[in-house]
C-alpha cells in the first residue's frame, strides 16, 4: 500500500497550513493510500545542513544521509521510506519558513549529487505536493515574482525520482480577531469574505492535490 506523509512547516498547528495538510492527507487515503499523521517541524529540535559534506566523502562517508542526529534523523528515515509526502509552510518574507528550509537542507542536500549527469543519489521514488500559504492576494503573489520560489523548489526536489507538484492558498486569515492587532493595513470585513468563500475553494483543491499525489 501506498505510504504518504506529511510535513508542517508552520509554527501554528491547527491553522490554514496545517488544515490544507490534513485535506491533502485525506484526499490520498480517498485514493488508497495509507496516511500517518502530520509532523510539526516547530515541535522538533534539529538543524538545517551544518556543511560537513558527510554525503559527499568518498570514503567513510554515505551518499544520501545526513550525519547530524537529532530530532529530524527520525523523521527523515520515514521520508525517504514514504511513497508520497506533502509539504506545507506559509510564506515568510518571500520564503518559506525558517524550520521548513532547514528541512529541506537536510532532505535535498544528501540527496543532490556533486557530478554532472545523474545528479540524484536517491535510490527510491518519491512524490511530493507542496502547499503554500500567504496572506498576499494572488495578483501581488504574481506581480512580485513568487513562482521563481515555487519552480526552484519543484527543480530539486524532482531529483527524489517522483513527479512533483505545488498549489498556493493566498489571501489566508491570520487572526481569529483582527480589532485585537496592529494590523489597520487589512480589511476584517475582507478577509473574513475571502475565508468563507475562498478557503473551502482551497480545500478541494488540497484534496484534489492529495489524491492526484498517489500512484495508480
Amino acid at each position: 500500500m501506498t505510504q504518504v506523509i506529511a510535513v508542517n512547516g508552520s509554527p501554528r498547528k491547527g491553522w490554514n497550513t496545517w488544515q490544507l495538510l490534513q485535506c491533502a492527507l485525506e484526499g490520498a487515503r480517498s485514493a488508497g493510500a495509507e496516511t500517518k499523521e502530520i509532523i510539526n517541524l516547530y515541535e522538533l529540535n534539529f538543524k538545517g545542513c551544518v556543511s560537513c559534506f558527510y554525503c559527499k566523502l568518498k570514503i567513510g562517508g554515505q551518499p544520501g544521509k545526513c550525519a547530524l542526529h537529532d530530532d529530524l534523523s527520525e523523521v527523515l528515515e520515514r521520508v525517504w521510506a514514504s511513497d508520497v509526502l506533502f509539504l506545507g509552510s506559509p510564506i515568510y518574507l518571500w520564503d518559506v519558513t525558517g524550520a521548513m528550509r532547514s528541512f529541506l537542507e537536510r532532505l535535498m542536500f544528501p540527496n543532490l549529487a556533486y557530478r554532472p549527469a545523474n545528479r540524484s543519489e536517491f535510490k527510491g521514488k518519491l512524490n511530493v505536493g507542496f502547499i503554500y500559504t500567504m496572506n498576499v492576494t494572488s495578483e501581488k503573489m504574481e506581480s512580485q515574482g513568487y513562482d521563481f520560489l515555487y519552480k526552484s523548489h519543484m527543480s530539486y526536489l524532482a531529483c527524489l525520482n517522483g513527479k512533483t507538484e505545488y498549489m498556493t492558498a493566498n489571501d489566508t486569515y491570520q487572526f481569529d480577531d483582527y480589532s485585537k492587532f496592529n494590523a489597520s493595513l487589512f480589511d476584517p470585513i475582507l478577509k473574513a469574505r475571502v475565508r468563507e468563500e475562498q478557503f473551502p475553494k482551497d480545500r478541494r483543491r488540497a484534496f484534489a492535490l492529495g489524491a492526484g499525489m498517489v500512484p495508480q
